[in-house]
């Protein structure tokens, strides 16, 4: 952005003590007209009381829940709910698809949640999103992508509303409107849209660094994924699980896409939101109506639930932290098929209410204060967004379970209530009215815990650990994906226009690992601070998404290049080899209508004028087109190539490879003479590797 005139001030966090002596108050009123209000020097209260700390939650001790009484933390919050109306504050930005979960039953043992037992099959409604663009932005920006899931189940709606990342950029929801805040953009402006590639992003992480870990992620190839089937999903706090005797144990919920773990590359994703900003819905939604469903499974990492709330030195209140895989296996209970599209998006998709607090017995929450403060936010933005409390009447909220919660009127309420005691216990009932229901009739009864600690604004010491894990994430990438996360960090950086920012980031990628903080300090051209980062992380090879085997092509989509008097039939066949693999077959031509061959005939699905390289995982030339030659055709085969798509022919198609230029011998591409089995099952396993990142140069090993 181009400079402006600021005051200079040093950065100072909210709870520090301020240099000057402190004011005292002023009791008399400030006039309440504009230009009046917010002259405070210091931080307060709506109503003028003035705050010591703004970044951490009251809590039971440093470990306990958080506290009705903290009356800041319910107004900063509830403010920040209501600043927008009616587009959601967060993940307005949203695709959704109907489904069915369905329960393997090994999870008997460690939840009496109904939907998680054996044979179950429970309806479900997910709801991807970006977090912060408008409705209108693009669904390729980088960004953390929400993974929300509505369980209709029998015992009542529970929501798992996670993210494609399992940690968080911060540790206590108080901070949840700052960093939203800092993300979003500048409020001058009102630019960039659905970025944090500026000042007040940057400025906010490399000052609270409990973020480091969350924007390693967020600055890989996790942050922009290839599409949301091939997207993990993570809970990303530490739930409590109760089985039928009441016994306890702590677990981390996990997504895991059939389809594999697969991103775009960063110049895909800057081609996709200027040729198609609806990238990821319509792949969505095409992909579903093509026979091709979502799938997931739900896989849980089960921890003891001890009384230090610790997993192998990790502590599980943390949400900036992960449990890596190598140290509890991820055992997988049951998955989700997302196989119908909505019929009306308003209504559905845009209409969902999701609420971390609505849980059925079984599961609970655990005193993470980034869980704690979700308690609030959710149920608080539905009044606003909604247009009252009953949101829960409108079909895609409304529960399959039995509903009588005695809860009477509030705008759009639908039921028709009968009676004249809307209160229990009550003497004058009629028959029908609810009564409460008892621990064996399936009644929520949380498991007792004991709480106490005095009142404080404070974080456990455990919290104070902000890179090892980051150190940990950069370890364990391939040096592919080492150089995405480089290029990334450069990218963003270069983008803030105050020097003191690039440089204080720097300083925190040095606390993370020497190799990181030089190279992306050389792309800014700036010295590479030094600083103290954690001694040979063991690596989590689980946190790669490069494969060395291939997966399903489900989903996936192949476009062949053809045009009047190509090998018709060889198209066919290859139509039915990756049909019959849940791919989708587009044929491109220079112009639209149909291809000919003889009396044969294709139809044609996208020209070379309104198609780019984006949309296909992979490119084949079909034989008969020897002197197809055009400028479009060489660009979106250039960027095939340059972004490590396979590309393949047949036949003489080869010869329209090397006249635009490429390199038939290279990894990742496929030539044969015939649309022979040996040739689609070659081009079918090259796709189902997503890419040949041998062609990068960069070596696919850590």
């Amino acid at each position: 952005m181009p400079p402006k005139p600021k005051a200079s001030r040093a950065p100072r966090r909210s709870s520090a003590a301020p240099a000057a002596p402190a004011q005292q108050p002023d009791e008399r009123p400030v006039e309440a007209a504009e230009g009046k209000l917010q002259t405070s020097s210091l931080l307060t209260t709506a109503q003028g009381v003035r705050l010591s700390d703004t970044d951490h939650s009251l809590k039971a001790g440093p470990r306990g829940p958080s506290l009705m009484d903290d009356f800041h933390l319910r107004e900063k919050i509830t403010h920040f709910d209501h600043e927008r109306i009616p587009e959601r504050v967060v993940h307005a930005r949203g695709a959704a698809a109907h489904g069915t979960f369905t329960a393997y039953g090994n999870a008997g043992s460690v939840t009496k949640a109904g939907f998680l037992q054996g044979g179950r099959e429970t309806p479900v409604f997910v709801r991807f999103s970006t977090v912060l663009g408008s409705r209108g932005s693009a669904d390729t920006v980088r960004d953390v992508r929400g993974f929300a899931t509505k369980f209709y189940t029998g015992e009542g709606n529970f929501d798992l509303v996670g993210n494609n990342m399992p940690v968080f950029f911060i540790q206590d929801g108080i901070k949840f409107p700052d960093i939203i805040h800092a993300g979003k953009p500048h409020p001058d402006r009102e630019i960039p849209q659905a970025q944090t590639a500026h000042d007040t992003f940057w400025d906010f992480v490399s000052l609270h660094t409990e973020a480091t870990h969350h924007v390693m992620w967020a600055m890989s190839d996790r942050g922009i994924p290839r599409s949301y089937r091939t997207m993990e999903g993570f809970g990303v706090h530490t739930f409590r699980l109760v089985n039928a005797k009441d016994e306890t144990c702590l677990v981390k919920f996990h997504w895991k896409p059939v389809a594999g773990i697969h991103s775009l590359v960063w110049e895909e994703a800057q081609i996709a939101a200027g040729a198609d900003p609806d990238f990821h819905r319509r792949d969505l939604a095409d992909g579903i109506e093509a026979g091709a469903p979502l799938e997931f499974e739900l896989g849980l990492q089960i921890m003891p639930d001890s009384d230090d709330q610790t997993f192998e030195g990790i502590d599980l209140l943390d949400p900036t932290k992960i449990v890596p895989e190598e140290l509890c296996e991820v055992q997988l209970v049951g998955k989700l098929t997302l196989d119908r599209n909505p019929t009306n998006y308003f209504a559905e998709t845009e209409q969902v209410a999701f609420h971390t607090g609505n849980l059925v017995p079984g599961i609970e929450v655990t005193d993470d204060p980034l869980m704690q403060a979700r308690l609030f936010s959710y149920l608080d933005t539905q009044l606003t967004r909604l247009g009252g409390p009953n949101f829960t009447q409108l079909p895609i909220n409304c529960p399959h379970a039995g509903v009588n919660d005695n809860l009477r009127d509030g705008m759009h309420q639908t039921a028709v209530h009968r009676g004249v005691a809307p209160y229990l216990p009550n003497s004058l009932g009629q028959e029908g009215e609810p009564v409460p229901a008892e621990p064996d009739e399936g009644a929520f009864v949380h498991v007792p815990r004991e709480v106490s600690g005095p009142k404080v604004r404070a974080n456990p010491a455990s919290f104070a650990d902000h890179f090892s894990q980051a150190a940990l994430f950069w370890a364990s990438m391939t040096a592919i994906e080492r150089a995405h996360i480089v290029e990334a960090f450069t990218f963003e950086l270069s983008k803030c226009y105050e020097q003191p920012i690039r440089e204080r980031m720097l300083g925190v990628l040095a606390n993370v690992a020497t190799d990181l903080c030089t190279a992306v300090a050389a792309g800014l051209e700036l010295p590479a601070p030094s600083g103290t980062p954690t001694a040979d992380p063991v690596p989590s090879p689980a946190l790669s998404q490069i494969v060395d085997a291939p997966g399903p092509i489900a989903g996936r989509v192949i476009g062949v290049i053809a045009s009047d008097g190509a090998d018709l039939a060889g198209i066919s066949k290859l139509r039915r080899a990756v049909e019959a693999k849940g791919a989708v077959l587009r044929i491109v031509a220079p112009s639209g209508g149909t291809i000919k061959h003889g009396r044969s005939t294709q139809p044609v699905e996208r020209t070379f004028l309104t198609t780019r390289s984006i949309e296909y995982d992979a490119v084949v030339v079909a034989a008969g087109n020897p002197t197809l030659v055009d400028g479009r055709l060489t660009v979106l085969l250039g960027e095939l190539f340059r972004h490590c798509k396979v590309i393949a022919a047949w036949g003489d198609g080869a010869d329209v490879l090397t006249a635009a230029g490429i390199d038939t011998t290279a990894p990742g591409i496929v030539v044969g003479e015939t649309v022979a089995k040996p040739y689609t099952t070659e081009l079918i396993t090259a796709v189902g590797l997503h890419r040949a990142w041998d062609r990068s140069g960069l070596t696919t090993a850590s």
